[in-house]
């Protein structure tokens, strides 16, 4: 990353395109508290300029968790901080002031440009040292490693990473290991795909896979493409590891570019914000996004403070299946079926509430939302903002589920879109649609139970 060659390669082609110390470690001043299943932790090229940055937007935002990157290699088995050439141990006082605020950073190796320690550190036992020194210096858990470019080609030094990775683990069971890799929209390409295979071969336990979803093509849709490179790293991550698609979700970290992209592409703070919704209703481990100091910092860190709501899970309040009655929303109205009418098709709108059948909604365990034996469909399974909601069969679709988050949303996984009443308005017969989360009082809805 920053700002990766790899993946400018693939868009060229369009858009298909880790507690045990090794002998010579240094104990680390403070331990790190296990990361949360599911979390916010954007990226900071940190140096002597930025390395407060972390303190600066915790106390904006609340966010406790960064990527701190990049270490890359001096010369042999000794690396260093890319952006200000400090060794290791460098930054240690403000890493253990985030830690004592109940924080934790993940250290990040790699990078487009500088090159990853497998390709000058040769021994696999010293390079199992090398990275046991990192764990323990600065007390972390998770190490990260960002491979792509001319450093992904180096057959050689994947496979002595992973062969380190491997018997550190075995050395040290607490440590934690994500690969960060380029993606496309339809998935990991075959090299990456390839390196993750490695890993699992040679015995590492691959916490995550954190896909870079940024610069898929000039002009490309960033929010769409990231939506849809993160299914199918899903899919993928399913196969190779015989799990399911959700807990599939649970191994990927999602990390586009804040704002304006390398090419003709901008992920916006309203994509941000659908990205985030996705990611709760979908159970995706964390989010992350290039870069605090750069991209976020003149933002007001408002990438952090959006990304942060997925800490603690993301809010989401399972459905409490079997409770009947209504759903209130803009304007203290009630969701209704528009005539009581139980065709497939029938608008769903806000009216005043009138405890009629067409207002008693009953929240089934399945996600669904139902009436006159009928679900809340999203029409054609449309993923637009704008696609109206109407009552249909109950299919089993991700178009007739909904996720209640802790503000309120209710969040189509399909899309990643909340229901939200057109205009905004509250009027009687206002249909209901589906458009991109931004915590609005039309967005915001009570449901029974």
């Amino acid at each position: 990353m920053r700002i990766r060659d790899g993946i400018a390669a693939i868009a060229a082609l369009g858009t298909a395109a880790g507690g045990f110390l090794l002998g010579g470690a240094a104990s680390a001043e403070a331990a790190s508290p296990a990361l949360p299943a599911h979390f916010a932790a954007p990226y900071l090229q940190i140096d002597g300029s930025t390395a407060n940055d972390m303190a600066a937007d915790r106390n904006a935002t609340g966010l406790s968790h960064y990527t701190l990157a990049f270490l890359i290699p001096r010369s042999g088995c000794t690396p260093y901080w890319e952006a200000s050439g400090d060794g290791i141990g460098a930054y240690t006082s403000q890493i253990n002031a985030l830690k004592a605020a109940g924080g934790d950073v993940i250290i990040s190796s790699g990078g487009a440009e500088g090159g990853e320690l497998a390709e000058t550190c040769t021994s696999v036992s010293s390079l199992t040292a090398a990275y046991a020194d990192i764990v323990n210096t600065y007390g972390v858990t998770r190490l990260d490693f960002d491979i792509e470019g001319g450093t992904l080609d180096d057959t050689a030094a994947n496979q002595r990473r992973n062969q380190a990775l491997a018997a550190l683990q075995r050395q040290d069971p607490s440590v934690q290991v994500s690969y960060t890799l380029a993606v496309n929209p339809d998935g990991l390409p075959g090299k990456q795909y390839d390196l993750l295979t490695d890993a699992k071969n040679k015995g590492v336990d691959v916490s995550a896979v954190n896909i870079m979803t940024m610069d898929f093509g000039d002009g490309q849709n960033a929010l769409d493409d990231a939506l849809s490179a993160a299914r199918g790293t899903a899919s993928q991550l399913a196969g190779l590891y015989s799990v399911s698609t959700s807990a599939a979700y649970g191994r990927i970290g999602i990390t586009p570019i804040a704002g304006q992209n390398d090419d003709n592409e901008y992920f916006s703070q309203s994509d941000a914000q659908t990205l985030e919704s996705f990611a709760a209703t979908n159970g995706v481990q964390y989010l992350s996004f290039w870069e605090v100091d750069q991209y976020d910092k003149p933002a007001g860190y408002a990438y952090s403070r959006i990304f942060g709501k997925l800490a603690g899970g993301g809010g989401t309040t399972p459905p409490s299946g079997g409770a009947t009655g209504r759903i209130t929303g803009y304007g203290g109205k009630c969701v209704d079926v528009a005539g009581a009418s139980d065709a497939n098709g029938a608008a769903v709108q806000l009216y005043d509430c009138n405890g009629t059948g067409a207002q008693s909604w009953t929240v089934a365990s399945d996600g669904t939302l139902r009436a006159l034996g009928k679900c809340m469909d999203v029409t054609a399974a449309g993923t637009a903002n704008g696609a109206q909601v109407q009552l249909y069969d109950c299919n089993g679709t991700d178009a007739q589920v909904w996720r209640h988050q802790s503000d309120g949303e209710l969040v189509n996984p399909a899309s990643g879109k909340c229901l939200d009443a057109t205009g905004p308005s509250s009027a009687n017969g206002t249909r209901l649609q589906i458009w991109t989360c931004y915590d609005s009082a039309n967005q915001q809805w009570n449901l029974p139970g």
